[in-house]
């Protein structure tokens, strides 16, 4: 019986070692702090800043981008050879698009009548009238091009708008942000190109 007594000892305290139950207490606790931390961070992150992201494009000849803008217009970047073009691809039903418009409206207001920039939207996921109800509210005289396939978006690898590519005067794209972009974040990149230029 003695036996049996100490074989059970020997597997409580085996199965419980000595402060084993407030070092788990203590571990728990780090974890909670952590995982609360972390849901802090990204509750407060603003979804709609755009973050400059890498693209195949980078580098390249921007594709051939041509079609039919929500005035009925047919528009191509080659029209516009010589100076920046700014493609943002959007939707109207997009918070982030909605968000980042203003910045766009204020960006174009600034290189409109110096002619050394030109802002281009497509549509991604959207349907023509709505597209066009949204510019008839917030305004915006720049180029719409309506992409009802999407066809232009897959040539740039988009996956959710909004999304712009920077496309330098020789028709090189040199930047790409996913999210809403700034009157700031493009002309830094404008600024940046400018400087390095030989």
């Amino acid at each position: 019986m003695t036996g049996s007594a100490d074989d059970e000892l020997g597997a409580d305290a085996l199965a419980t070692p000595p402060g084993g139950t407030r070092v788990a207490v203590i571990a728990a606790g780090v974890l909670a702090v952590i995982v609360v931390l972390l849901v802090a961070v990204l509750a407060t992150r603003d979804p709609s800043t755009a973050r400059a992201t890498q693209s195949p494009l980078i580098g390249q000849v921007a594709p051939t981008t041509e079609g039919i803008t929500l005035d009925g217009e047919s528009v191509s970047l080659s029209d516009f050879r010589g100076r920046w073009v700014m493609l943002n691809f959007f939707a109207s039903w997009c918070i982030p698009c909605q968000t980042e418009h203003s910045q766009l409206a204020a960006f174009d207001a600034a290189h409109r009548g110096a002619g050394d920039a030109v802002l281009v939207a497509v549509t991604f996921d959207d349907r023509a009238d709505d597209a066009r109800a949204f510019f008839d509210r917030n305004g915006g005289g720049w180029p719409v091009i309506d992409d009802p396939d999407n066809a232009i978006g897959v040539a740039y690898g988009v996956a959710q708008v909004p999304e712009t590519f920077v496309i330098a005067p020789t028709g090189i794209v040199v930047q790409r942000f996913a999210g809403a972009v700034t009157r700031d974040d493009l002309e830094a990149v404008m600024d940046a190109y400018e400087a390095d230029a030989p």
